[in-house]
């Protein structure tokens, strides 16, 4: 038997509008395709698909990362704008293609505005400049009466985007990224402090986030951290960090246990924030944004025996003469959402964020990779909803108000330490949950929702949810999503979209305040109870 406590006296904090949002970056299809392809039967006027605009809208996504990701580090944003037939082609060296700029600065803006979502922008500070920034932030949102405002209102947007949110580059800290700062963090941080001053100087409204580093695999984590943030404390916002986990293949303990190794990132970096803080005498708390996140099980590659315990930089730090650069055709799209098992992917994700959802205090912007696709899965002609869209609509929708502090007992496991490869090095975690588990209470409307997730792959576990300190409260609904066996590998299409739809299971009992349901093995709960 396993039990979930939830008492109104431990809050852990607000839950930001921001932390369930996603990540856009022109890689493969994911723009040209995807995004934009003007030959598309249900195009707009600017070549946006218009499936994934309403399917997106409906969704209510709170915000988008873009344009990138590592492409940002050499965009020329100002090459983007204007007349389409006058734009330059780029290279992209990050990721071997040609930019033809179709879909460009404003094109971006314009299509988180039809989707109804809050764009989160990300300033090239791999090979721009300081002023570059300016520019970009005077063109975006400053009313007008200025060079580049009113060019703004002449090419065909009258008011100011009002962007909130920017962040001062992406990954600065790694060998991969143009114009990298991974040897120089204070000359990074130095200028974020001065770019993040200048463009708070033309729109005192914004926020602004600094990298810290791309993972917790960099030789020189979190040292690089501290001393960016040193130079950067008093104007910047949020620090921005990155995570991919990855498990061996069938693995699915590691896969559905990586989220302790985000909740390790956060911890470390939370602390390594508050110093600084204390270094500073500074009232200001700044906050983490987790603006690029995924999970996965790949095969295991040669290690480099040498080249020491953590060396991502290392690995990414490589020539490939034969590759060619390439055009993407968005009218050649085949898909864009994640292929197989469905519901381990769906878990995956979910098990990271309710680990937000636990640091809700201090992680104020999730931004998952891949997240559009969850939420819309796609192929060249159609859109549909696979099972992470339903579980991901479970969150933005219930996962609001405060976070609860949520303990849980139950049966434990070992994770074994592993090495993917040399960028990919997990040491072992010992007593890990089978029931993991978050809560939110939404006090404006009298709900109390626990979420959990039985990472068990053969047993189904009694469980008990123990809500006695919320006097008056009782079980509204318990909604499941599980598969058999034999399910495990199917997936969703355009005409299979109602299989993993979220089931209502009615065998729970509840009785003076605790709510006793049995959890099938690999399934993923969610508990209404309402005032």
């Amino acid at each position: 038997m396993a039990k979930i406590t939830v008492h109104p006296s431990f809050e852990i904090g607000e839950i930001s509008n921001r932390l369930f949002s996603a990540f856009l970056e022109p890689i493969g299809t994911m723009v040209n395709g995807f995004m934009y392809n003007p030959k598309h039967p249900t195009a707009d006027e600017q070549g946006f698909r218009g499936d994934v605009i309403n399917a997106l809208k409906a969704t209510g996504l709170p915000a988008v990362r873009l344009p990138g990701g590592n492409f940002v580090s050499a965009w020329q944003w100002k090459d983007s704008i204007g007349p389409k037939s006058e734009r330059k082609v780029h290279l992209d060296p990050a990721w071997y293609q040609y930019i033809p700029n179709d879909v460009g600065h404003d094109e971006y803006l314009q299509w988180a505005e039809k989707i109804n979502t809050e764009p989160l922008y990300t300033i090239n500070m791999g090979t721009g400049t300081m002023q570059d920034a300016m520019d970009l932030v005077e063109y975006t949102n400053f009313e007008g009466g200025s060079y580049w405002s009113d060019l703004r209102k002449k090419n065909g947007h009258e008011a100011p985007y009002k962007v909130k949110m920017y962040y001062l580059g992406n990954e600065m800290d790694g060998h991969w990224q143009l114009g990298s700062w991974e040897g120089n963090p204070d000359g990074y941080g130095f200028r974020c402090q001065e770019t993040s001053k200048a463009i708070k100087w033309i729109d005192a409204s914004i926020e602004t986030g600094v990298c810290g580093s791309s993972a917790i695999f960099m030789d020189h984590y979190p040292t690089w951290d501290e001393k960016v943030l040193d130079q950067c404390y008093d104007t910047v916002d949020y620090l921005s960090i990155h995570h991919y986990h990855s498990a061996p293949p069938s693995d699915v303990k590691a896969l559905l246990g990586g989220s302790l190794y985000y909740e390790d990132f956060i911890n470390q970096e939370a602390a390594m924030i508050d110093f600084v803080a204390a270094k500073h005498r500074s009232p200001k708390k700044v906050m983490i944004s987790f603006d690029e996140y995924g999970c996965m099980m790949r095969e295991n590659s040669p290690l480099n025996p040498g080249w020491g315990r953590y060396n991502m930089a290392r690995s990414h730090f490589r020539f490939n003469p034969e590759r060619p650069y390439i055009l993407h055709d968005p009218d050649k799209m085949k898909h864009f959402m994640f292929p197989g098992r469905e519901i381990l992917h769906m878990l995956s994700f979910i098990s990271v964020q309710l680990a937000f959802l636990r640091h809700a205090d201090r992680v104020k912007i999730g931004c998952m990779t891949g997240g559009l696709g969850a939420l819309c899965a796609s192929d060249h002609d159609n859109v549909w909803k696979t099972a992470s869209h339903y579980a991901y609509m479970q969150m933005l929708k219930y996962a609001k108000g405060t976070s609860m502090r949520t303990a849980v007992e139950s049966d434990t496991y070992d994770m074994p330490g592993y090495a993917i490869d040399d960028t990919s090095q997990y040491t072992g975690k010992e007593g890990v949950n089978y029931i993991d588990s978050a809560s939110a209470w939404d006090k404006k409307n009298n709900t109390l929702t626990v979420f959990a997730i039985n990472r068990n792959e053969n047993e189904s576990y009694g469980l008990n949810v123990d809500i006695k300190g919320f006097e008056g409260y009782t079980n509204v609904e318990h909604f499941e999503t599980f598969c058999t066996d034999e399910e495990l590998d199917k997936v969703s299409s355009v005409d299979n979209q109602e299989m993993f739809v979220p089931k209502k299971n009615t065998t729970g009992e509840f009785k003076d305040g605790v709510y006793s349901v049995s959890v099938k093995p690999l399934s993923w709960n969610m508990f209404v109870f309402q005032k």
